[in-house]
């Protein structure tokens, strides 16, 4: 009897110290991300907090202290979000031994994060690392790890091989190891086969995966031959374009708005935007009604090639025309109306991109206060530095030397 309630207090005990260690736990990883609150965070506020430290940071390990506090799962968007940062800053600090513990550690002890989907967001992440070698062993031990492999691991693996710019190696994955690991390829596999030939500059040899896939009873689909127009034109073969419009036609592949949109940005970074402009004027006389993507696309290639004004006339008919520009737009229009040094246009602009709770980045914004202080602007450009020590105190600093330099400026 006597050790049967010595058990039972041991019992107390340990879950005792376990949810006092639990409550320091969270009180610790809430201090990482809110360190002058002591309220707990909810799972959406502790991303977004951890978004914000992670943009600034440059301790490869509070980095991951960072990303353990905050519990980043690959189920929320802003957590795959975050992820990302942490493994590009890593990578960038060249902290590779540490993105290769942090991931194993994660897959040791969070239970909630070995499954498929994280396992493949892994391999991703390693591939963004280039860390392909690590990439490949997650890969071959799933089913040790209780996760079997299939189309999404191995479009996952082709994936990394892809931002690892291992194009080869992605061509070895893909003729080897549906056979080698009894995996069927799906439609997403042989798009991302045909992304990763149009970005190493071999368009035209994805001719011959679109045949597999009509063989393999795979139809392509708009973003199979999205993909490839993109590549054609990044390889200014136009007439190829031509031949996969027909191709699309063939195979019942209906030609939408998204091929156009496809067409206009690709013809826009080749500095033809009044071709892409016309494009989307011919496709408007046949009944096809474009989108807000159509004249966002055209408003930043005018925007590029120094054609402010066609830009913003553009913009003018896109907003009677009923269609809402993205942040985008707003922040591409405010960035070169400046460097046109038209500030009263991309005053008017900003203006409007902040009522949407919209905020051009530091360089943009500060590219315009300058701008307006030197055009005798003086009190518009102190209203645009004091909105912003008010949304971002945390930079409140950065906009202190601004203001100092307008207030020199205007002494002179």
């Amino acid at each position: 009897m006597a050790s049967i309630v010595k058990l039972r207090l041991l019992n107390t005990c340990t879950c005792r110290r376990f949810t006092l260690f639990r409550q320091f736990q969270a009180r610790y990883f809430s201090s990482i991300l809110t360190p002058d609150s002591t309220t707990p965070l909810t799972s959406k506020e502790k991303s977004r907090a951890a978004l914000s430290l992670l943009k600034t940071e440059k301790n490869p390990e509070r980095i991951i202290e960072i990303c353990r506090a905050a519990s980043l799962t690959p189920e929320s968007h802003l957590d795959r979000i975050a992820f990302s940062i942490a493994i590009s800053k890593l990578a960038d600090l060249k902290y590779f031994e540490g993105i290769r513990d942090f991931i194993e550690e994660l897959l040791k002890t969070r239970p909630d994060l070995n499954n498929e989907k994280f396992i493949a967001h892994a391999i991703v992440y390693y591939g963004q690392a280039g860390l392909l070698d690590n990439a490949f062993q997650l890969f071959d031990k799933m089913p040790h790890l209780g996760v079997a492999q299939n189309a999404k691991s191995l479009n996952a693996l082709l994936f990394s091989c892809m931002l690892a710019k291992k194009y080869d190696e992605l061509e070895r994955v893909y003729l080897e190891f549906p056979e080698k690991y009894g995996v069927t390829p799906n439609v997403d596999t042989y798009n991302t086969v045909i992304k990763s030939f149009c970005e190493s500059g071999s368009s035209s040899s994805c001719y011959s995966v679109i045949d597999e896939m009509v063989r393999k009873k795979w139809k392509p689909n708009a973003t199979t031959f999205g993909i490839l127009i993109s590549g054609f034109y990044k390889e200014e073969k136009l007439d190829e374009v031509g031949k996969v419009l027909e191709m699309m036609k063939k195979l019942e592949v209906p030609i939408g708005i998204g091929t156009y949109n496809t067409r206009i940005q690709s013809l826009c970074k080749l500095k033809k935007t009044m071709e892409a402009k016309e494009l989307l004027d011919g496709l408007m006389l046949t009944g096809m009604k474009p989108n807000s993507a159509s004249y966002c696309h055209l408003i930043h290639g005018f925007c590029k090639e120094g054609k402010l004004d066609e830009a913003k006339n553009l913009f003018n008919k896109m907003i009677s025309s009923g269609f809402k520009p993205d942040s985008d737009c707003y922040f591409t229009l405010v960035n070169y109306a400046c460097k046109a040094r038209d500030f009263e246009a991309a005053l008017m602009f900003c203006k409007q991109s902040m009522k949407k709770d919209w905020v051009p980045n530091f360089s943009t914004m500060k590219l315009l206060v300058e701008g307006l202080g030197n055009s005798l602007r003086v009190h518009e450009a102190n209203e645009l530095v004091q909105q912003m020590k008010e949304r971002f105190p945390k930079n409140a600093h950065m906009w202190n030397e601004v203001k100092e330099n307008l207030l020199k400026g205007e002494d002179a």
